[in-house]
C-alpha cells in the first residue's frame, strides 16, 4: 500500500499537461479544488468526471496508475461514507436499530463525500505528476512574489514546499525496505491489537528517522557545494512565460467553475 500513494511523484512523459506553464497548474489545481466542493448534487459531478478523464487522457498519465492513489485513502473513504451514513440526520428512514440509523439523506450525503475525496485526491495528484519539482518550486516562488514586499522569503518557502513534496515518495519508499528487513528478521506487524501493532511501528520509526536525517545533511551538503544561496544573484536559464495554451487551460477551468456554479443553483 505504501508503493500505492502516488501524491509527489513525477510521471515524465511529452504531453500537453506538462507543456503548461507551471503557475497555471497551480491556479488550476486550487480552482479545481474550489470546484468540487462546489457541488452539491450527483448531476454536478458529470462536468468534473468528464473534465478530468479529458485532462488524464491529454496529460498521457496511464490510469492505472492514477487510480493506484486511491488505494492509500481506501480506509479514509470507506470510514467517510460510514460515517455520514449513521451519523447523518434526515426524515426518510430507511434502517432503524437503537441508536443507529439510515436515512435517505445520509446516503445521498456519505455518496457526494466519497466523490469528492476521489476526485480530490486523483485531481491534485496530476499537479506533481505532471510538473517536475524544478517547475514546481518556481511556480510557487512566482505566485508567492509580491508576497516578497511584505518580507516573506517566498523563493525558501516554495523551496521547503517542493522538497517535501518530493521526499514524500523517497521516504515511503525507504519506509517499504524497512518493513520489508524488519520483517525478515521475524517481525510481525498485522496481528495484534492497536497498542501491539504501534508498539511493532517503533522498529521501523527509528531507523526511518535517522534515513530521513541523513538524506536531508546529504541534501544540504550538495546544495552548499553547487554554491547555493537562495534567490541571492539566481539567474535561471528557462524563464517562465504563458502562450495561448496556457490562457486555454486557465479559461477552461474557470468555465468549469461556472458550471458548477450554475448547476448548483
Amino acid at each position: 500500500m505504501i508503493r500505492d500513494i502516488t501524491i509527489g511523484q513525477f510521471y515524465p512523459v511529452k504531453s500537453v499537461i506538462h507543456d503548461l506553464d507551471a503557475r497555471v497548474k497551480i491556479i488550476a489545481t486550487f480552482i479545481y479544488i474550489f470546484a468540487i466542493f462546489l457541488a452539491n448534487k450527483y448531476v454536478g459531478y458529470v462536468p468534473v468526471v468528464l473534465f478530468l478523464s479529458g485532462v488524464i487522457y491529454v496529460s498521457k498519465v496511464p490510469l492505472k496508475f492514477m487510480l493506484k492513489g486511491l488505494k492509500s485513502i481506501l480506509f479514509i473513504i470507506v470510514f467517510t461514507v460510514l460515517l455520514n451514513v449513521f451519523m447523518s440526520t434526515g426524515s426518510k428512514v430507511l434502517f432503524e436499530y437503537g441508536f443507529i440509523k439510515v436515512t435517505v439523506e445520509g446516503l445521498y450525503l456519505s455518496g457526494i463525500m466519497a466523490l469528492r475525496l476521489i476526485f480530490l485526491i486523483v485531481g491534485s495528484s496530476l499537479l506533481t505528476l505532471t510538473t517536475s519539482p524544478i517547475q514546481l518550486t518556481d511556480g510557487i516562488e512566482a505566485l508567492m512574489k509580491p508576497l516578497k514586499k511584505l518580507g516573506v522569503p517566498a523563493h525558501e518557502i516554495a523551496m521547503m514546499m517542493t522538497i517535501a513534496l518530493r521526499f514524500i515518495p523517497t521516504l515511503l519508499e525507504e519506509t517499504d525496505k524497512i518493513m520489508k528487513a524488519q520483517s525478515a528478521r521475524g517481525a510481525d506487524f498485522e496481528t495484534g491489537n492497536i497498542i501491539k501493532r504501534a508498539k511493532s511501528m517503533i522498529p521501523i520509526l527509528v531507523p526511518l528517522f535517522i534515513s530521513a536525517f541523513r538524506r536531508a545533511d546529504d541534501l544540504a551538503m550538495a546544495m552548499e557545494s553547487r554554491c547555493y544561496r537562495g534567490d541571492i544573484g539566481r539567474t535561471r536559464m528557462k524563464k517562465m512565460v504563458m502562450v495561448k495554451k496556457d490562457y486555454i487551460a486557465f479559461a477552461i477551468m474557470l468555465v468549469l467553475a461556472l458550471v458548477l456554479i450554475f448547476l448548483r443553483g
